[in-house]
């Protein structure tokens, strides 16, 4: 076989993508293991039935076609509309393009503002496909880490450290994926400041702005920052819609102009009639306050049983779909803590090292079961700690 390109080979170059114990745990479990997988971002439950529906007629209607590079005319107006209430900007269609998921929102807004030896600042805890997505692009990037005791709130005076010359971009995610993390205003203020003094870009991805616990501040909405700012949403989180591949990325209009052409060399659109069940669900806000409410309701039931367990913190957690649990008092190393509960107990998490050395001795509990399921899961995590110990001794034995 011919060489295959540096530009994919090295978007992995470790060869560990951080998800092998994610993968393990699932292989196990469609092989008939009981394992509780909280390990991955995505629903227990089904796309609203109205959403559906919506689908449904769309494709009996013979919405089958080609679509507009940018997306249809009604889903870009109704993602703008969505975008006014998410970021407190007035947003109009030509602010916005449509995108197969939100990592192709992040990948065009990546493409978008960095060339080849560019430099971008990624703010960890970090989604995991953010490495591989600016190695995509060919450029560099520093992690600047936030502390778990500051609530993995960045600071501004570490981001300014960490500028290089060639710096171009500061990637962040609130509220964050994997600490739940909602980042306060001040902070957001901080970072605002630097982009508009060093006339960087803000890329910000908000794809769990309406599964905060706290107010949902988007950076595009400070001062000087609608110019030089792109937001990243999907329907996923929001809509329970992880895999109908609907996101939308945000943005000045000149910028988005020139990313329909990103458009025509990748996606070539997307689907008419799943882009038409995406308006309808957009226009109507179909599981937005339900999904919220669910996911609020599982994050008070999992701190709940988290009361009084010894040696375990919980940190950020204020939003999105997950808990952060400190375990470093039980086991520095979380990835190992991770295989051995899952060997011990049947329940799969995701090591903090997965998502950046911030959330190294750290695991990431997905609220992506019912109620009844996540006390089962934290009677297990509790039993798993208070026994540790003993039980990694008898396994070395």
């Amino acid at each position: 076989m011919p060489r295959p390109s540096s530009r994919i080979s090295g978007i992995t170059p470790s060869g560990k993508d951080g998800w092998e114990v994610h993968f393990a745990a699932m292989t196990r479990k469609q092989a008939g293991e009981p394992i509780i997988m909280l390990s991955v971002g995505d629903h227990d439950f089904d796309t609203p039935s109205e959403t559906v529906e919506a689908c449904v007629t769309a494709v009996r209607g013979g919405y089958h076609h080609y679509t507009q590079l940018p997306g249809i005319p009604k889903l870009r107006e109704a993602m703008a509309k969505i975008s006014t209430r998410a970021t407190g900007v007035m947003t109009a269609h030509n602010n916005v393009i449509a995108t197969p998921g939100g990592q192709a929102a992040l990948y065009a807004a990546v493409q978008a503002v960095l060339d080849p030896g560019g430099h971008a600042i990624v703010i960890a805890p970090y989604y995991a496909t953010y490495p591989g997505t600016f190695r995509a692009a060919g450029a560099g990037f520093t992690v600047v880490e936030t502390a778990a005791e500051d609530g993995f709130q960045p600071r501004a005076e570490t981001v300014r450290r960490a500028l290089q010359p060639n710096t171009r971009a500061i990637l962040i995610n609130t509220p964050n994926n994997p600490t739940g993390a909602v980042y306060s205003r001040k902070c957001l203020e901080g970072l605002a400041t630097i982009c508009r003094e060093h006339d960087l870009w803000l890329l910000s991805d908000e794809v769990y702005w309406t599964l905060g616990g706290g107010e949902h501040i988007s950076p595009r909405a400070l001062p000087g920052m609608a110019e030089r700012t792109l937001v990243i949403n999907s329907m996923s989180k929001s809509h329970g819609m992880t895999g109908w591949r609907i996101g939308w990325l945000t943005g000045p209009e000149d910028l988005i102009t020139q990313l329909i052409s990103l458009n025509l060399v990748t996606t070539y659109g997307l689907p008419d009639f799943a882009s038409r069940a995406a308006t309808e669900a957009l226009e109507n806000g179909y599981g937005i306050a339900e999904i919220a409410a669910r996911y609020a309701a599982r994050r008070t039931v999992w701190l709940d049983e988290m009361h009084g367990l010894n040696n375990v913190i919980v940190r950020g957690s204020e939003g999105g779909m997950y808990v952060m649990l400190d375990i470093r008092a039980v086991e520095p190393d979380c990835e190992k803590f991770a295989w051995a509960l899952l060997e011990s107990e049947k329940v799969a998490v995701m090591p903090g090292a997965s998502f950046g050395e911030a959330a190294a001795g750290h695991i990431r509990i997905s609220l992506t079961q019912p109620e009844n399921i996540l006390k089962e899961a934290a009677s297990r995590l509790k039993r798993f700690v208070a026994s540790y110990g003993d039980a990694t001794k008898s396994r070395s034995a």
